[in-house]
């Protein structure tokens, strides 16, 4: 095949080794972590966006977190979950771009926003006076505007770069979900420079925010212990610690993978996939809500008054 006009529908394949079996069991699972997942970033949402003693510039950003966490679940989830409950495994090739670009765009955002939550915690600890005329909603809502058209530009690239590849006729995507990554295994050509490229461009991504939260932290851990009295903001703190650990330590270590001489089977490669990418979605808003002492009082004070209505 000379193009990838050719191509009009893609497999996908999930994981390609997995006996049909246990097609209901791997669904179902899916499908709870989807339920959790929609369940709690939906309820940090909601009790960001209704109660007005939370729309601070801190709680804002966790709110734009969960957005993005919700809605890359959204795009991928309902499709792999069809896949194995209704043996919907077909997908358009189109829509596999679409894949590519959002699961590209929103994982970068995720970096950037945490990036974000480095920055207001440096600021509230290391200028407390002036924070509120440093960090306001209306500049955190500016910042997140630049950052989705910033952070679109390679994934934009990728989605264009994989629609010109020629494919003879490899249809399967041994994935949850569409990446540049597994498009690029279909192709026939050598796209030995696009492979390089967007490995380049996927950790400068990763790691200039990492690089600019370690700076942060660096400092905030220096301040608190110069300080001798810093147990709540170490406390603080260890809510996005514990969030950006989350994220980054399985990507490193699937990046890392990635260039070992002996790289793990299909099915290992495909589950660390979906463990680094949707654990940290449903793990994240819990941490929140265990963690952060004004959206654990304001459920708090929802469930006591639901109950006692109940009650009464």
């Amino acid at each position: 095949m000379s193009n990838q006009s050719r191509i009009i529908e893609v497999i996908l394949v999930g994981f390609p080794s997995l006996s049909p079996t246990f097609f209901p069991l791997v669904s179902t699972a899916l499908f709870l972590v989807y339920i959790m997942s929609l369940f709690a970033n939906g309820t940090v949402i909601s009790l960001i966006v209704l109660k007005e003693q939370l729309q601070k510039p801190m709680y804002v950003v966790i709110g734009i977190l969960s957005a993005s966490d919700l809605l890359f679940d959204t795009i991928t989830l309902p499709k792999i979950i069809a896949r194995y409950w209704f043996g919907a495994a077909t997908m358009s090739f189109v829509g596999c771009l679409f894949q590519v670009f959002w699961v590209h765009q929103l994982g970068t955002m995720d970096a950037f926003i945490i990036m974000l939550m480095a920055i207001d915690r440096y600021v509230a600890i290391h200028r407390p006076l002036r924070y509120s005329s440093i960090i306001s909603n209306k500049r955190l809502g500016n910042a997140c505007i630049i950052f989705v058209f910033l952070t679109s530009l390679a994934p934009l690239y990728a989605a264009l770069s994989d629609s010109t590849i020629s494919y003879c006729g490899r249809v399967r995507i041994n994935s949850c979900f569409c990446t540049n990554i597994v498009v690029h295994a279909l192709s026939c050509d050598d796209i030995s420079f696009q492979k390089y490229l967007s490995f380049a461009l996927a950790l400068f991504l990763l790691l200039t925010p990492l690089a600019f939260i370690i700076f942060s932290y660096i400092i905030i851990l220096a301040m608190i212990h110069s300080s001798g009295n810093g147990q709540k903001a170490f406390y603080t703190c260890t809510t996005h610690i514990l969030v950006i650990a989350v994220y980054y330590i399985p990507r490193l270590f699937a990046y890392t993978a990635d260039l070992m001489p002996v790289k793990p089977n299909a099915d290992i490669n495909v589950l660390l996939l979906c463990l680094y990418t949707f654990m940290p979605h449903v793990a994240n808003p819990i941490i929140y809500c265990l963690r952060t002492k004004e959206i654990k009082q304001t459920l708090r004070s929802i469930l006591e008054k639901y109950l006692t209505t109940r009650v009464n």
